[in-house]
């Protein structure tokens, strides 16, 4: 339960709009996509049962997991403009990097000198190790001129506003006993003036912090910020910042205001942060001056205080990591938008492919200290170490922290979770009223999935952490996937989720799997998409929830369905049943193929007999490879040696396919060698083209598990999973059997797995809940088809009203927003005519909303 409950979150009334009589049509937004003349409807029924209560959903239940991928920190939530601003880039954290980048060599005047980025003892802080060193020749001439650096931001260029306000710091100092003039302007990349230049001289040879404030004449994506000094001698430079002075709440070090918007906007009851993958990769032990570990997990404590005292890190996901938005930033954001902190500590098990423990007692020790300390920076009063320091940041008043997670998709579940009993039991030990949440690794099932389970079922662990990104198909088939959870075991926390894609036609299964979420709100607690932002020049995931660029910022379709949900979630669940659409499946049908995946393997002796007997395929390269098709295009295939190699080990999704569409009922058989590489191989069936197929992945993930997948669309899921790996050299007896929809794997004459694609892909979802502060129903329901849903709605007793305010999200399912078009908007409406029975027609491929008076 969020400390910061408030009615008003949850409860918003949806807009008036538009009065229709009976039945409603929506008209797709303008911009949308031709759509074909629509199909007939559907017809559906929609019951209320009122004869008991359903589940009580939390004021908490749907929140925002924030991590630093996609450059959602650093040029991204946090408002610095000056890309390594304390100069600390390094190859260690992008071979691409050296310690000047973003910064280019600036000169007014002719004046000369040089620039160079130095390590020594004369540095701002301990942990803060680089600054830049002006060596000024002079040679310059008039009052302006100076030899010095320019900045060129993120991206393209620093974005500038005419009439917005910059704020500028730098830290300094000179050799220079009458000091130093330091001229600091903003052009762009032709060199035109954005702002006039400010001056600040710099005095003495002790560090201190100079400042000075922009207004800007002119708009710009391409702005560059100068710092020149004149004269002669040595000046040293950094933490030179730029921050726009309207910060989100106008905080100092604050956040970048549009985003910081779009993500109140959503009203989240929590804010997960700061991982993922931050925080279980790299290494566990702290920064250490001066032999530091350059790639460490994310520890709090390296992210509070001044931030010129604040180390950086190589970001796992590619970059470096400032810190200037740290713990305390966090907390102080999480309150700003009325949302409970979730944060996640290491548990000193690495996990997102490293996989390795890190076996040190007083190691382990010294985090489960730091986790301790943490709560006491959250909660602990002034006069405590850590409390006192929050206070010095700012904030006097305790933050009401109330749960954190330790550990994050964590592999090898059994040492993850012996340190996660030790975590536990020290914060209980302590912190009583605290909850400590574990996880049950990274998939949606599987080996690591079950035991994960097991061990927290049995520890009475009271809420368990899931993660899954899956096809829209998934997430389609599986709307039912807790209904059969133990109501007394641990709750779920849906903690990282998404379709695979940023289409409507994503936002729409998602949509449907959240009613699923809903009505099960007594097992799932809390649930929150992943990731939330991404720059558009620097995607790391796909796909995300808010996109931006230096100038824009603009919600996706799956932002407008979790706005939806997350605005309008209600206070208690009202049981309810629908009518279902009638599936038709017929057998598993497609080709064969063979694929690798950043790894060299060689194929022979492949064979595909049908159930009958019949040798439908039977190839062992002796003739050369004419009867298999180059599907994807990728890789380098070539008979050597009487068999079919794949040599390319950095070449992925390499996919050749042989025999027909058509195929259904029988026996693949394949020699397969992994030569070199990261990986194992794919066998593939089922396969009607490249983007629908289903693959055996052996030895995938860098080779640390084996999955069938299925795809569907471009997108994956995963039907059997084992912890099987594959040597380098050694040749395997692969076999498929396929008999209708059942499928069984054998390895080396053993089976391996077996399932049964039979699930249906249910299109018509809904959950109906209460909104005691309206006194309003609501009733959701997703269509996700190209049919309109007519549907005869028995709300069980008559309404308090016979108007409806109706809220709909509807386009063409492979509609996306852009920063130049927002197809997927919603669109508000009032339906009269509302009865205790009603018919309403739900529009093809739409999420609806309808708020009715109780």
């Amino acid at each position: 339960m969020s400390p910061l409950k408030s009615p008003r979150r949850r409860r918003s009334a949806l807009a008036l709009g538009l009065v229709l009589a009976g039945t409603l049509a929506v008209a797709p937004p303008s911009g949308a996509a031709p759509t074909p003349p629509p199909a007939a409807p559907a017809d559906y029924t929609l019951s209320l049962d009122r004869s008991r209560p359903g589940p009580e959903i939390d004021d908490s239940m749907y929140g925002v997991f924030y991590e630093d991928i996609n450059r959602a920190a650093d040029g991204g939530l946090y408002a610095e403009l000056v890309q390594n601003r304390s100069f600390e880039y390094d190859p260690a954290d992008n071979r691409a990097y050296t310690p000047m980048t973003s910064w280019a060599p600036a000169a007014t005047g002719s004046a000369t000198g040089t620039a160079q980025v130095v390590d020594d003892a004369g540095r701002l802080d301990e942990k803060n190790r680089r600054y830049l060193r002006l060596n000024l020749t002079g040679g310059g001439s008039g009052a302006g001129a100076g030899y010095g650096v320019a900045n060129s931001g993120y991206s393209k260029g620093i974005s500038v506003r005419k009439g917005a306000s910059y704020e500028f710091s730098v830290w300094a100092r000179t050799d220079q006993p009458g000091g130093t003039p330091l001229s600091v302007g903003l052009r762009d990349a032709s060199g035109a003036v954005l702002a006039e230049a400010r001056s600040v001289t710099v005095r003495g040879d002790r560090w201190a912090k100079y400042t000075a404030r922009f207004t800007a004449r002119a708009d710009s994506t391409t702005g560059r910020l100068s710092v020149t000094a004149g004269g002669t001698g040595t000046v040293g430079l950094d933490m030179v910042s730029l921050f726009p002075r309207d910060t989100y709440k106008n905080r100092p070090n604050g956040l970048r205001k549009d985003l910081a918007e779009k993500i109140a906007a959503l009203k989240p009851g929590f804010v997960r942060f700061p991982g993922g993958c931050l925080v279980n990769t790299g290494s566990h032990r702290a920064y250490e001056a001066p032999d530091f570990e350059r790639r460490r997990s994310y520890q709090w404590k390296e992210t509070v205080g001044p931030v010129e005292q604040r180390p950086t890190n190589a970001n796992f996901w590619g970059y470096n990591q400032s810190y200037g938005l740290g713990y305390f930033e966090y907390f102080q954001f999480a309150e700003d938008i009325g949302a409970s902190a979730l944060p996640v500590v290491p548990a000193l098990v690495t996990g997102c492919g490293e996989n390795k423990v890190t076996d040190d007692p007083a190691l382990l020790a010294r985090h489960i200290q730091d986790t301790l300390d943490l709560v006491e920076f959250a909660n602990g009063p002034v006069s405590s170490k850590w409390g006192g320091l929050r206070a010095r940041m700012g904030h006097p008043k305790p933050f009401g922290l109330k749960r954190l997670e330790v550990g994050n998709e964590e592999n090898l579940p059994e040492d993850f979770f012996t340190r996660f009993t030790a975590f536990r039991k020290a914060i209980e030990a302590k912190y009583p009223g605290i909850e400590v949440i574990s996880n049950s690794g990274p998939d949606d099932s599987g080996s690591v999935f079950d035991r994960a389970w097991k061990l927290n079922r049995d520890a009475g662990v009271a809420t368990v952490d899931e993660h899954y990104y899956n096809s829209p198909q998934w997430f389609l088939e599986n709307n039912d996937r807790y209904d059969s959870y133990d109501r007394k075991g641990p709750k779920v926390f849906l903690g990282e989720y998404a379709s695979q894609g940023n289409k409507f036609s994503n936002s729409l299964a998602e949509a449907a799997y959240m009613t699923g979420l809903e009505r099960n709100a007594d097992v799932v607690k809390l649930a929150s998409y992943a990731p939330l932002l991404a720059h558009t020049d620097a995607a790391q995931w796909r796909p995300d929830m808010i996109w931006f660029d230096n100038e824009r910022s603009w919600g996706s379709t799956s932002y407008e369905t979790q706005k939806l949900f997350m605005t309008n979630t209600g206070d208690r669940v009202v049981p309810s049943r629908a009518s279902g659409t009638p599936a038709t499946s017929g057998p598993i049908t497609g080709a064969v193929g063979l694929s690798t995946w950043a790894t060299s393997a060689s194929y022979d002796d492949v064979s595909v007999t049908g159930a009958d007997g019949s040798t439908l395929l039977s190839d062992d390269f002796s003739g050369g490879d004419g009867k298999w098709k180059k599907a994807s295009g990728k890789g380098s295939w070539a008979v050597e040696n009487g068999a079919y190699v794949q040599s390319d080990a950095a070449a992925e999704d390499t996919l050749v396919t042989a025999g027909d569409a058509g195929w259904q009922n029988y026996d693949l058989r394949v020699k397969a060698t992994k030569k070199a590489g990261q990986e194992g191989f794919l066998v593939a069936f089922g396969v009607r083209d490249t983007g629908n197929h289903y693959w055996w992945n052996l030895g995938g993930w860098g080779n640390t598990r084996s999955a069938v997948e299925k795809t569907t669309d471009g997108a994956k899921q995963t039907m059997a999973e084992q912890p099987t790996t594959i040597e380098t050299g050694r040749t395997y007896d692969v076999k498929v059997q396929v008999r209708g929809r059942e499928v069984v794997l054998f390895l080396d004459g053993k089976e391996w797995g077996r399932f049964t694609d039979d699930k249906a892909a249910e299109p018509f979802r809904q959950v109906v809940t209460r909104d005691a502060a309206t006194g309003e129903l609501i009733v959701k329901v997703v269509n996700a088809q190209a049919a309109p849903a007519r549907t005869a709605v028995d709300l069980g007793r008559a309404p308090g009203s016979r108007t409806a305010k109706v809220t709909t999200l509807q386009g063409a399912p492979d509609a996306e927003n852009t920063a130049d078009a927002q197809p997927i908007r919603p669109q508000q409406s009032t339906l009269q005519g509302v009865g205790a029975r009603f018919t309403y027609t739900f529009p093809a491929h739409s999420v609806t909303f309808l708020r009715i008076k109780e």
